[in-house]
């Protein structure tokens, strides 16, 4: 921990992130730059991550938005964020996880630590069962939609820290750029 920066944010939080974007694989952002890139000056890449992160003066880059095939036919608008911004991004969801996931549902599971979309088709199956009824919820274009200040007001009612609440209003504002 650095006392010479305005946001009190750990080197080893930002090392940690890079591993879960390692091992997530994923593609190239705007940047072009690959992990395997990213990697050549690692070091390098993470300090400024940090140290950018650290000062309050990180400003996420444009995502860049490709359009993949659905199964169904037609397609789908996909955000592929910078290696880099990942490493941010997933930094601040390690510091934020552990305080909000107690806050849903038993039965959400979507983007939840451990739990899978192969678990909601199991529980599903078991309690067909036993129940006759069924409610389903669409979420198709919810994130799409989704009003930025209910959303922020519903993450400040939850999360205190300053630096968390600058960097999801800036992740919110990112444009997107088509490749």
């Amino acid at each position: 921990m650095s006392t010479a920066k305005s946001y009190s944010i750990s080197k080893l939080t930002v090392w940690e992130a890079y591993q879960r974007v390692k091992a997530n694989r994923g593609a190239a952002g705007i940047d072009e730059q690959s992990i395997a890139q990213f990697e050549q000056k690692l070091q390098r890449n993470l300090y400024k991550v940090w140290n950018r992160m650290s000062s309050g003066s990180y400003f996420p880059p444009p995502v860049k938005q490709v359009e993949i095939p659905k199964q169904s036919g037609g397609k789908r608008k996909l955000g592929i964020p910078t290696v880099a911004d990942r490493v941010a991004q997933t930094a601040v969801k390690l510091l934020i996880e552990p305080s909000l996931d107690c806050l849903f549902h038993p039965d959400s599971y979507g983007y939840r630590p451990g739990k899978s979309a192969k678990q909601a088709v199991e529980i599903t199956r078991r309690r067909c069962w036993n129940i006759n009824w069924v409610v389903e919820f669409d979420i198709k274009g919810a994130f799409d939609h989704i009003d930025h200040e209910l959303l922020l007001k519903a993450v400040r009612h939850h999360i205190k820290d300053e630096w968390i609440l600058l960097y999801i209003e800036r992740w919110l504002k990112a444009p997107f750029e088509t490749a």
